[in-house]
């Protein structure tokens, strides 16, 4: 009896799920497979193949989690944020060094990288705290001391590896939802105009490759076989792409290998030479539909702990989407954002899939009273 009303409700859950979105979110996965496909060459190996399996594993642990009760994750929510932290503390100590960078550590022989899975700790922590604490009309600045050290703890060790451009979307996206919570324009424009004047400290403390992407990204064609090689050969690769492409497999500067990480940071130059603009525009209007249903997910939930967290989901696929399109353009300097269920890399993969799980849990989830809300 008791496994027949288990099953009948997570049948129920199952059925809310708007298939749609997840068959969108498999469609452009499946570009990805493609294109890592094609970036070697025509073979499955060594990044298809892999990706695959990730994509599969990633897509298993969405639907799963899409039926867990939402009071899990608002329970464990602070648990889940400890753990992040912990393993971003065994990075600094004992982590993985991997193109001058020590970001990765081994579990199980499976290498993670810890600061993909700290952003969904975060969304979690700080959806947790906004979520139960108490009405206020205008909170002070000790209510915001709380999720202040939430950000800042997990931002300086993912600084430390160091991966400012991880940095800089955490910290993006716990203002996206710091916003989204109701917390008063004035701190946001106190914080912006902290940034502004620590910028020449930053300066300062910033490695040489860090200030050399900065100086490209001002001037590429000073350099253009040296620190401009990858901008320069990325949008030679994207202006010789045209209105319809090149055709699959027959894109030049991705074949003949003069596109650096095309698998990585550079696979939507890789599909635009290929596609062209017609192609581009069809994956952006793609990633801007799953954008869009996650901020029309926060607007339909009920509770505060839920809306929050599809708007962090949401602030997650806007900053990698716009980030990695501007930079591989040349609009901004390259900051090493991969363009999520495209570029090749397993944690960036799982971490975007259980996000998509969090989304569609908060939707099954969206009529629930939580306990312990602000307004209860």
């Amino acid at each position: 009896m008791i496994s027949q009303l288990v099953g009948r409700t997570v049948s129920l859950k199952l059925a809310s799920i708007h298939w749609w979105a997840v068959g969108l979110v498999v469609a452009v996965g499946m570009v990805g497979l493609a294109m890592l496909y094609t970036a070697a060459g025509g073979h499955v190996r060594p990044w298809a193949s892999a990706q695959g399996l990730r994509f599969i594993i990633g897509l298993g642990a969405m639907i799963i989690i899409a039926v867990i009760p939402i009071q899990f994750w608002l329970k464990y929510a602070y648990v889940f944020y400890g753990g992040a932290l912990l393993m971003l503390i065994i990075v600094d100590v004992i982590g993985h060094i991997g193109m001058g960078a020590q970001r990765w550590v081994a579990v199980g022989g499976v290498t993670i990288q810890p600061s993909e899975l700290a952003k969904l700790a975060v969304i979690l922590a700080l959806a947790r705290y906004f979520h139960r604490m108490p009405p206020l009309k205008h909170p002070g600045v000790m209510h915001l001391m709380p999720p202040i050290l939430m950000v800042a703890l997990p931002a300086v060790f993912i600084l430390r590896q160091p991966n400012l451009g991880t940095t800089t979307v955490v910290a993006a996206v716990s203002g996206w939802i710091a916003f989204a919570a109701g917390v008063r324009m004035r701190y946001f424009m106190i914080v912006l105009v902290t940034v502004l004047a620590a910028l020449p400290v930053v300066w300062e403390f910033m490695h040489d490759y860090q200030r050399q992407r900065v100086m490209t990204f001002l001037n590429p064609e000073a350099d253009p076989l040296g620190s401009g090689y990858n901008i320069t050969q990325s949008m030679i690769a994207i202006g010789s792409g045209g209105l319809a492409g090149k055709g699959f497999l027959n894109g030049s500067q991705g074949q003949l290998d003069f596109l650096p990480e095309k698998q990585t940071d550079f696979i939507f130059t890789m599909l635009t030479e290929e596609f062209g603009f017609l192609g581009g525009m069809l994956v952006i209007a793609a990633y801007s539909g799953l954008i869009l249903y996650a901020i029309a997910v926060s607007t339909r939930c009920r509770h505060l702990f839920g809306t929050l967290v599809a708007q962090g989901i949401a602030a997650v696929l806007c900053l990698h989407f716009t980030i990695n399109i501007a930079m591989v353009m040349g609009l901004i300097p390259v900051v090493g954002i991969p363009l999520p269920l495209l570029s090749y890399g397993g944690s960036v993969m799982i971490t975007v899939l259980l996000g998509f799980g969090l989304l569609f849990n908060v939707w099954v989830h969206r009529d629930e009273k939580l306990r312990g809300s602000a307004g209860s």
